[in-house]
């Protein structure tokens, strides 16, 4: 069926299918359509029906919260066209030409999964064709057991992949995430949609780094920390990873940024911000590469970061929403970063 978006940028028109929302095969199409979330919370790919048939598969999601149904707004990540239709979109969009890199669906297996604490999940995909994405970016995650997609960011980063690693908090009355753990998982299929997301990191960013992350928003930050190692942007620039858990017993991925830190020769502190309890001791017992600090993630970076921000960086942030808001008070306020140079994901 033909959609029409019209945008204030101009008007595209492309042929979509009515079991994929509207977002998604927009984005596919090559358009630059607006959204943060991809799954229904955060509100930002709102448009509004101005002709043909449109319904939401998830009427009630938190970023509906504001919309003005009676006039015919509508959420673009939950939105399946019924017939023809015209939808009014209040934001720039261009289209691109080249769609090699665009997002689109993909068929994948679980081929390793392991529990990394007591509710935290590591697993690994085998996509069906390979993927490109940036570090830093996210994919849409669905199995046919649970109504609904989930945005996780990748951990690892490879060019052009059929593997992707993924890692996921149990969150009590999750559908995805107890699923995750109430099953044997090896062999599963799933569908994914990506790569998406703007909180990335290239060879073309030349800056200082500051990573922020919360739980299992740390993902997206290993992403950046194996891209960034891998173009050896620690030969010039500096990094600061702050990674906040509950004890010291729910901190995961701590090898592996030990690791970072080793090949970073000097030029990268990871600091582990412990909420519920005090630290025994500076460092990590077992990776005293690793620092330890008390009290919430973005506090912990307040501590460590006063006077040593610089004029040249760059902040990531990932987490859970209260998380996210304190620490991009924190980069706004404290370290003076410009919006432009702050980037996040904020997963709810």
């Amino acid at each position: 069926m033909k959609i029409k978006l019209e945008t204030k940028s101009g008007v595209f028109t492309y042929t979509g299918d009515c079991s994929e929302p509207i977002l998604f095969s927009g984005l596919s199409a090559g358009l630059s359509l607006p959204y943060e979330c991809a799954t229904g919370t955060c509100g930002s790919c709102r448009a509004r029906v101005m002709d043909g048939s449109v319904e939401m598969a998830w009427p009630e999601a938190p970023g509906a919260a504001k919309l003005k149904r009676d006039k015919g707004d509508v959420l673009m990540c939950q939105a399946r066209a019924n017939s023809d239709c015209v939808l009014r979109v209040p934001a720039n969009v261009t289209q691109a030409t080249d769609l090699s890199a665009a997002p689109k669906w993909r068929v994948a297996r679980i081929a390793v999964a392991r529990q990394l604490t007591a509710d935290v999940i590591h697993f690994d995909l085998t996509l069906s064709s390979p993927m490109t994405f940036k570090a830093g970016q996210f994919a849409v995650v669905e199995t046919p057991d649970v109504l609904g997609g989930r945005a996780y960011s990748m951990v690892n980063y490879v060019e052009g992949t059929n593997e992707l690693s993924f890692v996921v908090k149990r969150k009590p009355g999750g559908g995805f995430s107890e699923w995750l753990f109430a099953n044997e998982l090896v062999g599963k299929e799933l569908k994914i949609f990506g790569p998406l997301g703007a909180a990335t990191f290239g060879p073309e960013d030349q800056k200082d780094f500051i990573g922020i992350a919360g739980g299992s928003g740390i993902a997206g930050i290993m992403s950046i920390l194996e891209r960034a190692t891998l173009t050896e942007h620690f030969r010039k620039h500096k990094g600061y990873i702050f990674f906040g858990v509950r004890t010291l017993a729910d901190g995961f991925y701590v090898k592996e940024l030990a690791d970072y830190v080793d090949k970073a020769q000097g030029a990268l502190e990871v600091t582990l911000a412990l909420s519920d309890e005090a630290p025994a001791s500076p460092t990590h017992p077992e990776f005293p590469q690793v620092r330890l600090d008390g009290g919430f993630v973005h506090e912990a970076a307040k501590r460590a970061m006063e006077g040593r921000y610089g004029d040249n960086a760059m902040g990531y942030v990932a987490g859970p929403p209260p998380m996210v808001d304190g620490a991009l008070r924190l980069l706004l306020t404290e370290a003076r970063l410009p919006p432009q140079s702050i980037r996040y994901d904020k997963f709810a």
